[in-house]
């Protein structure tokens, strides 16, 4: 579908947007017409509360760490058409903060105009959570509203992309322009779906279109709908619901660190959750191309079940690293590790492709494997810093949506 042109200025303003107040600025409602990426959006006291997963499976997923993770908006845009050269989002972040760890980035907001970068910018003010790994508390201390702020806008009808920090639970407040703006029709290109762990999530990416899974977008031409959940990939049958009702023409599920970082499931459960997992999907979604994905390289659960924690000795030198409190002699018990889930994926992929030919099946480690790891090593053992997010983002988009791959156009 082509995207709205320039509307004559002789035109009446359409009802849904809001005449320039006095001093000349435009406060648009934010609605889910002018949201991607997001499954819901909840009204509450302050604004609005985008969401990467609905209600039902929020109630049904009632943890603190799933409910921090689908509340921030890893891959959540605004996106509009607009001859505004000033654009204003008041939000209320929460950050969150980890006792006697280093300080961790603000998040940020990324502008695309027109599909291309055109300025980033952070906040100020917002919540604090603040963490203690050691006796897992948390202490919410409330800050204000903050605005993020882009000026100097090209003076032209342009389509408007500001995405939404990746790593901080974000409401939206307000939205103010120098000139109306219009939402844009989705449907002109394929969206993908994808699920996976903190590390589609982002975690330790520089910025939200930074992250592996945005940039693989971004290379592959689609929408993006990002479901990944830092430390909540763990086959809820509340998520696979919630990507079978989800409209999709492609769709990935990356399977594998987060059970064995919480040491969830031993394997005469894990195959038959993943069949469940991938069953539900298929019940809404039959013919869509669908693919599994197994873990990327991680030495640390390699052949070492976890669970995984935090090192705490090397807090004090201003860095945060993870230990695996495994033991490789305990995979004869029926122990994960990562070796053993990707063999399992394999064999359960091919098994059902059988009688499922858009069923497809790859490596994580063909994304970074051996090779990378020597290059670009995972700084606190589990994570990938934003040099790695953007080789993981490259090898997918040329191998999935490359020539010859699942997802190919």
């Amino acid at each position: 579908m082509s995207t709205p042109g320039p509307r004559d200025p002789r035109d009446p303003a359409p009802e849904s947007t809001p005449a320039p107040s006095a001093e000349g600025w435009v406060t648009t409602p934010l609605t889910e017409e002018l949201l991607r990426g997001a499954l819901e959006l909840e009204r509450t006291a302050r604004g609005v509360q985008p969401h990467r997963l609905p209600a039902r499976a929020r109630a049904q997923g009632a943890d603190g760490q799933l409910n921090m993770a689908e509340a921030q908006p890893s891959g959540v845009r605004l996106v509009f058409r607009t001859r505004a050269t000033a654009v204003e989002l008041d939000v209320l972040r929460t950050k969150m903060a980890y006792e006697g760890a280093p300080p961790r980035p603000d998040g940020r907001y990324d502008l695309l105009i027109d599909g291309e970068p055109a300025g980033q910018t952070e906040v100020t003010g917002g919540n604090v959570l603040l963490m203690d790994m050691a006796t897992g508390s948390a202490d919410l201390r409330p800050g204000p509203v903050g605005t993020a702020r882009f000026t100097g806008l090209p003076d032209r009808d342009k389509r408007v992309e500001i995405w939404l920090p990746h790593n901080e639970m974000t409401q939206l407040v307000a939205l103010r322009t120098d000139a109306p703006v219009e939402p844009v029709a989705g449907g002109d290109r394929r969206v993908w779906l994808h699920h996976g762990s903190s590390i589609s999530h982002g975690s330790d990416a520089a910025s939200p279109t930074t992250t592996w899974p945005a940039l693989a977008a971004s290379l592959g031409g689609v929408d993006l709908v990002n479901l990944g959940l830092a430390g909540s990939a763990l086959l809820d049958p509340f998520t696979a619901r919630a990507m079978r009702d989800t409209p999709a023409d492609l769709i990935s599920v990356k399977i594998g660190i987060n059970l064995v970082n919480a040491d969830l499931l031993r394997l005469r459960a894990f195959v038959p959750a993943v069949h469940g997992f991938l069953d539900t999907i298929r019940d809404g979604r039959p013919k869509t191309p669908l693919l599994v994905v197994s873990p990327i390289l991680c030495p640390l659960h390699e052949d070492t079940p976890g669970p995984s924690v935090p090192d705490l000795s090397t807090i004090g030198e201003g860095r945060l690293r993870f230990a695996a409190m495994g033991k490789p002699e305990e995979r004869a018990a029926g122990k994960l590790t990562l070796n053993v889930i990707r063999e399992e994926l394999a064999r359960l992929v091919e098994q059902r492709a059988a009688d499922d030919p858009n069923l497809y099946y790859l490596d994580g480690r063909e994304l970074y494997g051996e090779a990378d790891h020597a290059e670009l090593p995972l700084p606190d053992a589990l994570h990938p810093d934003a040099a790695t997010h953007r080789r993981i983002g490259e090898r997918f988009a040329q191998l999935v949506f490359g020539d010859g791959g699942p997802f190919a156009g």
